[in-house]
């Protein structure tokens, strides 16, 4: 597949928008380093910017003696003034409420800009408290572990509820491949099952926009075609973590995530594949228990999203009755009790608080199943290019990807549950939401867990 980026020395040349697909676009206004030994240029990279000279640095415990310290040394040798905001935990960081006050505490009058040192969990609480602050931010990151380092969205947990925050990119990145290589086996694996969970996502998408007239971007369809592709061209650099394979993975974030930035919002990498892993996630600090990393989860649950794909179009939809679909139509106050008695009281309001729209009339729903009656030889066409699940698997062998799902400490019923029920998390359309409004939900489901 044909490049849709260049570099300058050591500085990534974005592609530039030529899209008229009616959304509304932005072009990110970002500095872009990657390369080796980049670290040591930070204060160059940053006087280029001339974002002022006082900086509160955000960074965990882990990564201050892998990166951070070593930041402040370089900044403060360039002459910045640097406010440490450490945030030290004994197990993995949350980016939550308690973690996001104490960078917010840590600001002050004469702050001018932020520093955050590490990868998801870091750039996203830099990120917030930065568009909280109006004030602008760098990201110097330190494994190639999620797409968010360019994206305009900030997950956040609140009281065990991912939350989606909208907020700022970074005015300058700096990904240094000496570091990104030397960060552990297991956040590289993340980072590659976060750009895998962009096949679920486009898919979706392209079903929503055939059944539901969704409107779609098919500049953000080629850059997250590209970034997959890309990262699936470097599956033996990654494993052996190469200069070139860490290369390949982090540009397929960075282009994945600035498809954020440029609609707006996490249509373009995201859908039922985030969901599931956002389910996972939340059920299991509800319980008190560590939660599996995010984009290892991505990657799990993509799995079993693509087995779903193929057992739907493997369905003859003119095979199914309207009286079973109408079967499947439950009333806005049985839609409520499901979500409440599936995420628990507290997250549960909130879903059906910000989803509330997710509700269908009969009238609707029928004009769905009809919809994808009608078009499912159109669907099944858009989408062929779907890998099947034993594919994916097989790759996921060569790199020692942890899966099944039990292997991220998964159980049997939480599976379950997340395959039914993480559809309600988002208002996002998806083949789980087509399955379930047609009536056939509970049997692919069943079906999917049988072959997998």
């Amino acid at each position: 597949m044909k490049s849709i980026i260049s570099y300058e020395g050591n500085k990534l040349i974005l592609p530039k928008i030529q899209c008229n697909c009616g959304i509304n676009h932005t072009y990110p206004d970002m500095d872009i380093y990657i390369g080796q030994g980049l670290i040591h240029n930070i204060g160059k990279y940053l006087q280029a910017r001339n974002l002022g000279k006082n900086i509160v640095l955000v960074t965990d415990n882990i990564i201050y003696d892998i990166a951070a310290k070593s930041v402040i040394t370089i900044l403060e040798q360039a002459g910045y003034h640097v406010d440490l905001c450490l945030l030290e935990r004994e197990n993995q960081l949350i980016p939550n409420e308690t973690a996001l006050g104490e960078v917010l505490i840590t600001l002050n009058n004469s702050t001018d800009f932020l520093v955050g040192v590490g990868s998801g969990s870091i750039t996203d609480l830099t990120r917030y408290a930065a568009h909280l602050s109006g004030k602008p931010f760098v990201v110097i990151g330190t494994a190639p572990s999620m797409d968010g380092y360019t994206s305009v969205v900030a997950p956040l947990t609140y009281g065990n509820l991912k939350v989606n925050k909208p907020a700022g990119y970074p005015q300058i990145l700096v990904c240094d491949l000496d570091i990104f290589r030397r960060a552990p086996y297991k956040m590289l694996l993340s980072g590659f099952g976060d750009v895998i969970g962009k096949y679920i996502a486009k898919a979706d998408w392209i079903l929503g926009n055939i059944v539901n007239d969704e409107p779609i971007c098919p500049m953000c369809i080629e850059m997250t075609t590209w970034a997959v592709q890309r990262c699936m061209d470097n599956i033996s650099g990654i494993k052996k973590r190469s200069i070139e394979g860490v290369r390949g993975l982090i540009e397929g974030l960075i282009i994945a995530g600035i498809t954020i930035l440029i609609v707006g919002h996490t249509r373009p990498v995201a859908s039922n594949e985030h969901s599931m892993a956002h389910y996972w996630e939340m059920m299991k600090l509800l319980a008190g228990e560590k939660p599996p990393r995010h984009g290892l989860s991505v990657g799990s649950a993509t799995i079993y999203a693509l087995k779903f794909f193929e057992l739907f179009f493997q369905t003859d939809l003119t095979k199914v009755s309207i009286e079973q679909a109408k079967k499947a139509n439950i009333s806005k106050e049985e839609r409520e009790e499901l979500i409440l008695a599936k995420y628990g009281s507290k997250i549960g309001r909130a879903i059906i608080r910000d989803n509330g729209d997710d509700y269908l009339t009969w009238s609707e729903q029928e004009r769905r199943f009809n919809k994808l009656v009608a078009n499912q030889d159109l669907i099944r066409r858009k989408l062929s290019f779907l890998p099947s699940a034993s594919e994916m698997i097989s790759i996921y062998a060569e790199l020692d990807y942890p899966w099944p799902a039990e292997k991220l400490g998964i159980d049997d019923q939480l599976l379950l549950n997340s395959l039914l029920y993480a559809k309600e998390y988002r208002s996002r359309y998806t083949v789980f939401k087509s399955a379930n409004e047609i009536g056939i939900l509970p049997d692919l489901v069943g079906q999917v867990l049988q072959q997998l």
